[in-house]
């Protein structure tokens, strides 16, 4: 679920900076909260095995 979570939020982020939109800081927000998804993913992954 959290793969699904990050991937989303790339997407949304690779698509305001394609856009060209000024959603400003958004954009980048999406980008922190992807890593941050993905490493909460790696961990609970790493934990598991």
């Amino acid at each position: 679920m959290l793969w699904t979570i990050t991937v989303i939020l790339l997407v949304l982020w690779v698509l305001g900076l394609v856009s060209g939109s000024t959603m400003g800081a958004w954009v980048h927000i999406l980008l922190v909260l992807a890593i941050i998804s993905l490493i909460f993913a790696v961990l609970r992954r790493g934990a598991a095995v």
